[in-house]
């Protein structure tokens, strides 16, 4: 019988490698034409071999005012958002982990629906509580503020400011990762807490000594998830930001995607792959730590 199956299975399995190699390569073949036309002199539409190799649109990224701003924005407002929920997510991670209330497991899929729904329909009444918060914020700075109002909303604003766009992009990735946090911790023995108290640790010690080391990979693993997750966001800075000083990386993608008159394939092309860099840098530095977190935190 075995004699019998075995062509039959490693047919099977010839195909199956096969349809993985194909799948593959046509996954890989956008990146290698982002890669090669970011360094052709006469990038193309199609995918080809390099004329002649330039640095060129590269240079004419950074060259240009707008597209270091629109880099260091994208950066600013992400790796605020991502801090933001890495802190809130480890605390409310391990307090849903070691809390016994009723309302917990409610509490959890509540938060979960969140981020099921559609963003897109949200939008509408998040602009509006926006807008509101706003108003709000821009009668109080106004008469502090004087000259300088303008700057200061830029920065404090909850519509056309930093603020309200890493108020939203953290909000929107804080679900997911407190249930990373949360089972995270629940794999977490507590023998390790209570060592630490009957050798006198006291609260903040326990936290810097104990949970902090012991929830690394967690938050390695959370913020990784809201890192990416918002630094691909193109929809809310599209909304929430129309100054063109405050506007991000996607947008200004999009603008050289959008020209009037002929596309700039190397220059879109040099600032999407300046685009993706940052993305792959944060998971070559959180991979490392991401099994330990999805098979189950720490045993003990």
């Amino acid at each position: 019988m075995a004699g019998v199956n075995s062509p039959r299975q490693g047919a099977y399995t010839a195909l199956a490698y096969v349809t993985l190699i194909v799948i593959s390569i046509f996954c890989l073949l956008p990146f290698v034409w982002m890669a090669l036309a970011s360094v052709d002199s006469n990038a193309q539409l199609f995918l080809k071999w390099p004329d002649s190799w330039t640095f060129d649109n590269y240079i004419r990224v950074f060259a240009d005012e707008n597209g270091f701003r629109w880099f260091a924005n994208s950066l600013f407002t992400v790796l605020t958002a991502t801090i933001i929920v890495v802190i809130i997510s480890g605390l409310g991670g391990y307090a849903l982990s070691r809390s016994k209330a009723w309302w917990k497991q409610p509490f959890l899929y509540g938060i979960l629906l969140i981020r099921v729904l559609p963003s897109t329909a949200l939008l509408v009444p998040l602009y509006k509580i926006l807008l509101t918060a706003n108003n709000g914020m821009g009668a109080l700075v106004r008469p502090l503020a004087g000259e300088h109002y303008r700057s200061v909303m830029q920065i404090f604003g909850f519509i056309d400011g930093y603020l309200g766009l890493i108020i939203v992009l953290a909000t929107g990735q804080l679900p997911l990762a407190l249930w990373i946090m949360k089972v995270f911790f629940d794999g977490v023995p507590k023998d390790y807490e209570e060592a630490a108290i009957l050798d006198g640790a006291t609260l903040v010690q326990r936290i810097r000594r104990v949970l902090i080391p012991l929830a690394l990979p967690g938050l390695a693993a959370a913020g990784l998830f809201a890192f990416m997750s918002a630094w691909g966001d193109f929809l809310l800075p599209l909304i929430l930001l129309s100054s063109p000083e405050l506007q991000t990386l996607p947008i200004g993608l999009f603008r050289a995607f959008l020209r009037v008159n002929e596309i700039d394939y190397g220059l879109l092309a040099a600032i999407a792959t300046i685009y993706l860099i940052p993305a792959v840098i944060a998971f070559s530095f959180a991979r490392r730590f991401l099994v330990q977190t999805f098979s189950g935190g720490v045993k003990g």
